[in-house]
């Protein structure tokens, strides 16, 4: 993500610079049509596709209990225009951050040009997992989910989800697909693009297989360990660029970072292995997300697993090539002391021969006069 200067001059209308400039006004453009079909009786059925949840089940309220009505959401195809909605809405909300936060931030702090992207990139996922840790935290706490582990497995029914639930995995997806037109917007260097998607896109994989596969509880609570590790991660990173005298405070968070893969790949083998093979189904039927056979649990077992082992194996490479860094920073100061002093000894000699043993030095044709 570089570092944007505003220029006096206007780019021609829809041209690239201009694109560049303004594209959250045109997504907020785009974004205000759905919110204005509300208004008009023939477009306001297909706007309330894009703008609020589909795909709910009523559970009306028990007779001999004094409960409201019970609303309960399943997956659908018209998932994906809700998903496309708040897509825009992530896209504004990433401009906003960008230019009234972290642009003023680079300008006080004038930072390079190689720290700016990296300043950028980790402020605005600082920002995300933060809100999402919190997001997520609450409904744990609301679905009785802390107090109650079991939950993991044995949420009833398997195949529905709470509003606060599905809109937040509705969010998570949609932030995750944003993240694809940033590259652009951000004029993202091509050397950091795959790296850049592959992160994207593990992400998107595992948080829409546990949407699909109805693992709403056990992916909620995996994504709260991983956030809460990433949010410390660039935390730090953040502190390091304000000041590399912060950098013991990086080595302490890569403790914490291999504590929360193990932490997480415990609860996945657990949950998974060991509590969802008592019910196991002979007749998966994903869409009424009766998946609970050996095949999907093979596949979320060695799904996770694999991404601890990448996640973990990039942490070894970012450390490895801080290490280097380091070292050659300090090698550097050693290594002009011994040229300089080697220069200083030089000082009186000409190609390895000694001024005093010069043919024409004056000492020599003193003793030649006399």
């Amino acid at each position: 993500m570089a570092f944007r200067k505003k220029s006096t001059k206007n780019p021609p209308v829809l041209s690239h610079e201009f694109i560049l400039q303004n594209h959250a006004d045109l997504v907020a453009c785009v974004g205000m049509f759905f919110v204005l079909g509300l208004m008009f009786e023939g477009t306001a059925e297909a706007s309330i596709v894009f703008i609020t949840l589909q795909h709910s089940v009523t559970f009306p309220a028990a007779e001999d209990r004094a409960t409201e009505s019970k609303f309960l959401y399943y997956y659908g195809i018209k998932d994906l225009a809700t998903v496309f909605f708040y897509m825009l809405v992530a896209i504004i909300i990433h401009a906003t951050i960008q230019e009234y936060v972290l642009d003023k931030i680079n300008r006080r702090m004038q930072f390079p040009k190689p720290k700016q992207s990296k300043f950028n990139e980790s402020g605005q996922f600082s920002v995300f997992y933060l809100v999402s840790c919190i997001w997520g935290t609450f409904i744990l706490i609301s679905e009785n989910c802390l107090a109650d582990p079991t939950l993991l497995w044995r949420a009833h029914p398997h195949n529905m989800m709470t509003f606060q639930m599905k809109f937040f995995y509705i969010s998570q997806l949609a932030y995750w697909f944003h993240a694809f037109p940033e590259l652009y917007f951000q004029r993202t260097k091509k050397q950091d693009i795959p790296r850049q998607l592959v992160y994207i896109g593990l992400h998107l994989f595992h948080i829409a297989g546990a949407y699909l596969l109805y693992l709403n509880h056990l992916g909620l609570v995996l994504l709260m360990m991983h956030y809460f590790v990433e949010l410390l991660s660039h935390i730090c990173d953040l502190f390091y660029f304000s000041d590399e005298k912060y950098q013991k405070e990086v080595s302490l968070w890569a403790i914490v970072f291999i504590l929360g893969r193990l932490v997480t790949l415990i609860v996945s083998v657990l949950t998974v292995g060991f509590h969802l093979a008592g019910g196991q189904n002979r007749n998966p039927d994903g869409i009424t997300g009766n998946v609970n056979v050996l095949a999907a649990k093979i596949a979320v077992l060695s799904s996770s697993c694999t991404i601890q082992a990448y996640i973990t194996w990039n942490l070894f490479n970012v450390q490895l090539q801080r290490w280097m860094e380091e070292d050659a920073t300090l090698q550097a100061p050693s290594v002009k002391k011994k040229r300089t002093k080697g220069r200083s000894s030089r000082k009186g000699t000409e190609n390895g021969v000694a001024a005093s043993h010069r043919v024409d030095s004056p000492h020599k044709k003193k003793e030649k006069s006399s």
